[in-house]
């Protein structure tokens, strides 16, 4: 599962605020023909990014290729249940990405349309938001002259 390498500080505030407004980054198909696009911005844990990937790379059979382009950086703790209010702030208990609307979250490349869009859709189901798949493959237009 992806998780960052170190930290700076263990427990940090959830920043719930971050999930509204639109993307201005990583909003547009950067690396691949074809990609999955968040339609209502929150929170994705690392764990829900694993099971859309492996959806993903079990569906095309290790072919194509997979860009992930959201990392889970937050982390989010928690007490234990029954626990009496005081007594601090709970331990870690998972990493999440906040993403905004309109991020790419996976974009695809070296597979036919039907199939990439096939994974993507696998994928959608194992995310906690409302996602759209996007894509930008070329096709050829006869020319007016």
């Amino acid at each position: 599962m992806l998780e960052p390498k170190k930290l700076k500080h263990r427990k940090q505030h959830r920043n719930r605020g971050a999930f509204s407004g639109k993307a201005t980054r990583g909003a547009l198909l950067s690396f691949g023909t074809i990609g999955l696009k968040v339609i209502r911005g929150g929170e994705i844990t690392a764990r829900q990014i694993e099971a859309a990937r492996k959806a993903m790379t079990h569906s095309v059979q290790r072919g194509g290729k997979i860009w992930i382009r959201i990392f889970p950086h937050t982390p989010v703790t928690k007490k234990a249940a029954e626990v009496p209010m005081g007594a601090g702030k709970g331990g870690l208990e998972y990493f999440s990405a906040i993403v905004k609307r309109g991020t790419m979250i996976f974009e695809m490349d070296g597979l036919p349309e039907a199939a990439a869009r096939e994974a993507l859709r696998l994928a959608s189901h194992k995310l906690p938001l409302e996602t759209k798949i996007v894509s930008h493959i070329k096709t050829v237009s006869p020319s007016a002259s």
